[in-house]
């Protein structure tokens, strides 16, 4: 009786320490500038008044770098712009050896695949791979002490990108 619990713990355990990654050079190097607490106030829509804060920590023992963003109460905006906002996205080397990757999530139950660039330092971009549908692209850059973010959208057959929303702020 006792040897199917202890082949059991060797099953599960062996194959995960298999996974295990060698110690090496930080994944997360060229974007260690986003790490940390940071000020977002809404900065190019006149109809939309908002504030919040997002932080990115790494977490899982530093396997993976989580954004968490939440918004102060008082958000004024159009009829379709959604205050109660939250989101969460999710930086993780591939598997490949090909940079980063990103998966976001949100309230309203978008989805969205990035792959993850850093043109230059304190500049990231996140851009979701062509499809059918809608294109989009995430940048940060930090310059100074201010962090500033976009959120553009590209319509398919469309060159342009349309920014839905810009911000910035500074560390906390």
């Amino acid at each position: 009786m006792r040897l199917v619990p202890i082949a059991l713990a060797t099953l599960f355990w062996l194959p995960m320490s298999a996974q295990t990654p060698a110690t090496g050079p930080d994944p997360f190097q060229a974007v260690k500038f986003l790490e940390g607490t940071w000020d977002a106030n809404v900065q190019n829509n006149a109809s939309v008044k908002e504030s919040g804060r997002y932080t990115f920590d790494r977490e899982l023992d530093g396997h993976i770098l989580v954004r968490h963003s939440t918004n102060d109460r008082n958000c004024t905006a159009p009829a379709n712009f959604d205050c109660r906002h939250s989101d969460m996205l999710y930086i993780y080397p591939s598997d490949s050896d090909q940079g980063l990757k990103a998966i976001y999530f949100d309230n309203e139950g978008h989805v969205i695949h990035y792959d993850v660039s850093t043109p230059k330092p304190g500049v990231a971009v996140f851009l979701s791979p062509p499809s059918h549908g809608p294109q989009f692209r995430l940048t940060y850059e930090f310059t100074g002490a201010v962090m500033t973010g976009r959120f553009q959208m590209q319509i398919p057959g469309q060159n342009d990108w349309r920014t839905y929303i810009e911000w910035s702020g500074s560390h906390r």
